[in-house]
């Protein structure tokens, strides 16, 4: 096994340059698991019996600013970006891990053996040398990935208690890869699952989001969830459990979610969409009453809570400034109609406004996973389209005087007219000839014609702007004719 491995040539050339250089060189970790598996590394990394010292002088252009002897190779010429930089790390030998989080102390080593023995799971602890074609698997790597199974290298109480996010990796990795985590290494992370308290949000952040933008984000979270770990992340999530909603909808408030975000995955919807889908109805445990009119629980409010709780959980998580501000905003505005027949365009214009334009088709995104995540079949229905042609019409350019490359203040200065009706007329006249020819809407026939405009008697003049206004009507019944039967609606 492995002479069929693809090497991008950039890679190739790294290791070749070591082992011109008498040093040995491998191919290590999740790229190596990835040619097992017959997928796309998405990062290559390489190992190998040079030092630093040793690494750094054999390339062009290289960075080494960290404690445990990677040396970063850079490609300038790489065109896929997972090619730029490709890392280069000495064997070495760990100390202690004393806060659970980084070795107290590191040892390079001379031998591969030292640097595997280290690894977390046996699936990533597989060396190749492409020179020779060889693999290098001490912990039955291979078989747990055709098994696919995730098993920890040597006792999985000790590699988590060296790293805790290791066990969030195991979840994530799981639900990446649909792999099962063995049974001793999911008992040692219900019993360790505490220690992940003392990671950081950062590093958490980085595991949850690659969970959350995985094919499988229900059963990432499930997972979580069942082995203990989800309450250090997201617990606000855990208390949606059993909290029973009312008539429409068949799930309790957790698998609600879970489903929604679920249907996010499945649409391939970005990072925010998926976060908005899975917090949207965060609040709703702290926000039920139960209500003697309606005889049925109610959520008044959960829409406004869920924006601020969901802000302070994406802020706790450290997520960017800009992400925390769009998904709050989607959360706080996923119930933002109920009854088509009662809704205006002045109201989706407010909601447009509220959540701004870049984001109003997102909202909508929200709110079919809402609808899915209720067992709702996958079919729109004729409300949304409703929505989507509404917030179309909403968002369309008005047809009016302001879309002229001239004004009124222009039209007085070249006219010499003062302000009145005149002016008004005048413009809407413009209007309705650029209408006609759109080519005329430049500011020097437009300033020609509103002289030769401005000669006419004012009865004329109206006459002109009236059938301006009536075309301009026209056309825009026209336009919003095409928006509705674009969506199937009236």
């Amino acid at each position: 096994m492995g002479k069929d491995f693809l090497i991008p040539k950039e890679v190739s050339q790294v290791t070749r340059v070591l082992r011109g250089a008498g040093f040995e060189a491998y191919l290590i970790g999740g790229c190596v698991r990835d040619l097992v598996r017959k997928g796309k590394p998405k990062d290559w990394d390489i190992t190998t019996n040079a030092k630093p010292e040793e690494i750094t002088p054999l390339f062009d252009n290289t960075f080494y600013e960290n404690d445990y002897g990677t040396v970063g190779v850079v490609n300038e010429n790489a065109n896929d970006p997972t090619l730029t930089i490709i890392e280069v790390t000495p064997y070495r030998i760990e100390g202690v891990y004393s806060d659970k989080r980084r070795p107290d102390s590191i040892t390079f080593s001379a031998h591969i053996e030292d640097d595997l023995k280290r690894r977390d799971f046996t699936m990533n602890a597989i060396a190749y040398d492409e020179d020779k074609g060889h693999v290098v698997d001490l912990y039955k790597g291979q078989e747990d990935i055709e098994d696919k199974i995730i098993r920890t290298v040597g006792s999985p109480t000790e590699r988590f208690n060296e790293d805790a996010l290791r066990m969030l990796r195991a979840v994530r990795l799981s639900t990446e890869l649909s792999f099962t985590i063995n049974t001793e290494t999911e008992k040692a992370i219900v019993e360790n699952a505490q220690h992940l308290k003392e990671i950081s949000q950062e590093r958490i952040r980085d595991e949850f989001t690659k969970m959350i933008v995985s094919d499988n984000p229900l059963t990432g979270i499930f997972v979580a969830h069942k082995l203990g770990l989800l309450q250090y992340i997201v617990p606000e999530l855990e208390t949606g459990i059993k909290t029973e909603q009312n008539g429409d909808h068949i799930y309790d408030v957790w698998e609600h979610n879970l489903r929604a975000v679920q249907h996010a995955a499945d649409r391939a919807w970005p990072l925010h969409v998926r976060l908005a889908a899975l917090l949207h109805d965060i609040s709703k445990p702290e926000t039920r009453r139960w209500s003697k009119e309606k005889n049925d629980w109610t959520f008044y409010g959960h829409d406004v809570v869920g924006g601020r709780v969901s802000r302070e959980i994406l802020t706790r998580l450290k997520f960017p400034k800009k992400l925390v501000e769009t998904v709050s905003k989607l959360v706080r505005y996923h119930l933002f109609f109920s009854d088509v027949e009662k809704i205006t365009l002045s109201a989706v214009r407010r909601i447009v406004r509220n959540v701004g334009p870049e984001n109003v088709w997102d909202l909508m995104k929200v709110r079919a996973c809402d609808r899915i995540g209720m067992g709702r079949p996958k079919e729109i229905p004729y409300r949304l389209r409703k929505y989507e042609s509404m917030i179309e019409e909403a968002m369309r350019a008005p047809i009016s005087v302001h879309m002229l490359r001239i004004d009124g203040t222009k039209i007085m200065d070249v006219t010499r007219e003062k302000p009145g009706p005149k002016i008004g007329l005048i413009l809407h006249t413009l209007l309705e000839e650029t209408l006609d020819d759109p080519d005329k809407n430049t500011e020097e026939f437009l300033v020609k014609r509103s002289r030769e405009l401005a000669e006419l008697p004012e009865s004329k003049l109206k006459k002109l702007g009236d059938e301006g206004k009536k075309k301009k009507e026209s056309k825009e019944e026209k336009e919003i004719e095409k928006i509705r039967k674009r969506h199937w609606v009236k």
